[in-house]
């Protein structure tokens, strides 16, 4: 018997996934991490989420709705943060993932401090979801998405938090947006289990797939730039290595 609702659980967790945000933002603002190690780092959670994906969402999407929503809401997912990234991109979000001297400082670019702030929750919010809803089966959480997801955003917020610095971003700032976003990911996981306990399998397998395919076009189009610019000669396999840790972690599950 819970002693904890479960609707309760499934925002701590994503608060949890989510907090890795603000100990890579502190690690990235107040020590100086060698970008190259921020670039392995950053290789290593973009294995981990690919495997995640992988293993866990898409497979477990397909297994509930089959093929078509998995494929529907797959692509649906890709496009829709295609397109959301590709207008925060053009007011200045671009390089938000970026550790070196990329990000646009607010004189340079005004506004580009919250595109930034909208860019990153962008980033967060699908897999959040995705922790609430795993829990949707049985009430327990997906010990592998929450650790994917806690994996990766340790290096996220450490590059991303050492790119603002550079570009002359407050304390206030990084840590307020990376604070907001934590919060936003215990929210997200919260809404992820609440509001789809009472849909088909079919929506929830799409609903599924859709994360997954966010997931993947944002690692695609900030996390893999990031990692491939700096540790370009060994990215792929330190990739490989989080892409096997995380898989092992889904078989030990199993």
């Amino acid at each position: 018997m819970h002693t904890i609702p479960i609707w309760a659980q499934a925002g701590f967790w994503g608060f949890v996934a989510g907090a890795a945000l603000l100990i890579g933002a502190a690690a990235g603002y107040f020590l100086k991490v060698p970008q190259r190690l921020i670039a392995a780092v950053m290789a290593f959670g973009s294995g981990v989420l690919i495997s995640a994906l992988s293993f866990e969402l898409m497979d477990e999407a397909y297994r509930q709705g089959g093929f078509d929503a998995t494929a529907y809401g797959f692509l649906g997912g890709a496009a829709v943060y295609t397109a959301a990234n590709w207008y925060l991109n053009h007011r200045g979000a671009k390089h938000r993932k970026r550790s070196g001297d990329q990000q646009p400082s607010e004189a340079e670019d005004q506004g580009s401090g919250l595109a930034i702030a909208v860019g990153a929750l962008l980033d967060g919010i699908p897999e959040s979801i995705v922790i609430g809803l795993s829990m949707l089966k049985g009430g327990v959480v997906s010990t592998v998405a929450v650790a994917a997801i806690f994996l990766s955003n340790v290096p996220e917020g450490l590059s991303s938090a050492a790119g603002m610095k550079k570009a002359g971003r407050s304390p206030a700032y990084v840590f307020g947006i990376w604070g907001g976003i934590a919060l936003a990911s215990g929210i997200a996981s919260l809404l992820g289990y609440t509001v789809f306990q009472n849909f088909s399998s079919e929506v929830v397998a799409a609903t599924t797939a859709v994360a997954a395919g966010a997931i993947l076009a944002m690692l695609v189009d900030t996390m893999i730039p990031e990692a491939f610019a700096v540790a370009h000669d060994f990215a792929g396999l330190i990739t490989v290595a989080g892409f096997l840790a995380a898989f092992a972690l889904s078989r030990a599950g199993h």
